[in-house]
């Protein structure tokens, strides 16, 4: 991100950033049919491409990132756009405008906006945002996309969950943590099993209240980021600040002891809102990769990094790969704590920024070599999300994403070939109103008959 411009007297009352241009939420709630397509869509995607967002209900909201959650899906199948829906996730705070506070000074943890990120875990579909539990959607032929309720695993989870959970593709277990709150402890570890059971919530000591957004999961380590973002409630808008003093380090917990001693590494101050992946390079390193940011507050843009953990000597290596602005940096999901040798991200508008050229990267995480993909003049992509073609972990797929053309104000659904990301889109679905900029999705694939 780069700083925004002073406003002058003329520019008073023009919308705040984040609720202007294609950051402006949508009024409507809409299904549609058969929508036309350009190109051909791959046969074997059948299933639906969902993306959460910020979505405003009735007013602005003093930052991007508290507007009421929006998931938008495109249904895939037998090569045609079937449907296209938006629905707002109806929290308890959208329906009755629950408090994440009560009168009584108690924390509520069903009320949030889930607007963050959508996932699929033991048959259950889940919006998130990191403020509170999850809501479970429902994606059942009739009643996609309506909002099931608030999900507390059973009454097992009692603190807020990270909208950023890791499954790991080889045991089917989910992995994530809960921070935030006025008291210690800061942070919890949560892992739930294959079948959705929460089996493991662990406290972990911090010395602080930090804007813990991401993590890494690997097949032996869990990677905490305990960065120098603090709490401080006096601030307007986002109740947190930049501060070096902190510290920065790495928390690094083995897997087969979850409730072990973590050990903490340090690193240069800076901020990751989002990792890319994470693996194990042989017994004693670990390899991490990362959208890092220099600091925190608008001032400086993100570039990939790699760091990698020496367990022997306790020390960690920090490099940049690229120069390039990049943001929501993904793997294969299916490589989720593996080695995987690609890895995609997006160039694309933040509040503040102004139009920038929009593109897709993707990352030869071995050598940093990234190959470009342009949309063209005004077309700007959000986070791109990779459909493999078969079974094969880092086989062929499709990249999937929203486009926003800013000369016709109306968006499509753009499916690229992920081996050959600069070549001309496989397919463009056009869709019937523009889909706000937002935060992470997911395809989920049809359950094999």
């Amino acid at each position: 991100m780069t700083p925004t411009s002073p406003t002058t007297a003329s520019e008073s009352h023009a919308p705040a950033p984040h609720m202007a241009g294609n950051f402006a939420p949508v009024t409507d709630e809409l299904s549609a049919y058969d929508l036309p397509v350009t190109g051909a869509i791959p046969p074997e995607l059948s299933g639906w491409f969902l993306r959460n967002g910020p979505n405003p209900k009735d007013a602005a909201t003093p930052h991007w990132f508290f507007g009421d959650g929006m998931v938008h899906g495109l249904r895939l199948e037998g090569g045609r756009a079937v449907s296209y829906r938006n629905r707002w996730v109806r929290t308890a705070t959208f329906t009755d405008g629950a408090r994440p506070v009560d009168a009584q000074g108690r924390r509520n943890l069903a009320a949030g906006v889930a607007n963050t990120h959508i996932v699929r875990h033991a048959g259950r579909t889940l919006a998130l945002v990191e403020s509170s539990f999850p809501y479970e959607i429902d994606c059942r032929p009739g009643r996609e996309l309506e909002t099931l309720g608030a999900h507390d695993f059973g009454g097992r989870l009692t603190t807020a969950m990270t909208a950023h959970p890791k499954t790991c593709p080889t045991t089917g277990e989910l992995h994530f943590f809960g921070y935030g709150g006025p008291t210690p402890p800061y942070l919890t570890y949560h892992r739930a099993d294959a079948a959705g059971e929460l089996v493991i919530s662990r406290p972990i000591d911090v010395p602080g209240h930090t804007m813990m957004h991401d993590f890494h999961l690997t097949t032996g380590h869990v990677i905490f980021m305990d960065l120098p973002v603090v709490s401080d409630r006096s601030r307007p808008g986002m109740p947190y600040q930049w501060n070096p003093e902190y510290g920065a380090r790495l928390g690094v917990l083995r897997r087969d002891d979850p409730y072990g001693d973590v050990r903490w590494l340090p690193i240069d101050p800076c901020y990751v809102f989002h990792a890319l992946n994470a693996h194990e390079d042989g017994d004693q390193r670990i390899v991490l990769h990362v959208a890092r940011y220099a600091d925190y507050g608008g001032r400086t843009p993100a570039h990939l990094w790699r760091w990698t953990i020496d367990l022997l000597s306790g020390t960690v290596t920090e490099e940049q790969l690229d120069d390039q602005f990049c943001e929501f940096p993904r793997p294969a999901d299916r490589l989720t704590g593996r080695p995987a040798r690609f890895g995609h991200a997006t160039v694309g508008e933040l509040p503040g920024t102004g139009h920038i050229p929009g593109a897709l990267l993707r990352y030869d995480l071995q050598t940093g070599a990234a190959v470009r993909h342009d949309f063209g003049p005004g077309r700007t992509p959000g986070e791109a999300v990779f459909a493999p073609a078969d079974d094969r972990p880092g086989g062929p797929g499709w990249l999937i994403t929203y486009v926003y053309d800013a000369a016709t104000n109306t968006s499509d659904l753009v499916v690229l070939d992920s081996e050959d990301i600069s070549a001309d889109p496989v397919a463009t679905v056009h869709l019937p109103q523009r889909v706000p900029y937002g935060f992470h999705g997911n395809w989920l694939p049809d359950p094999v008959r």
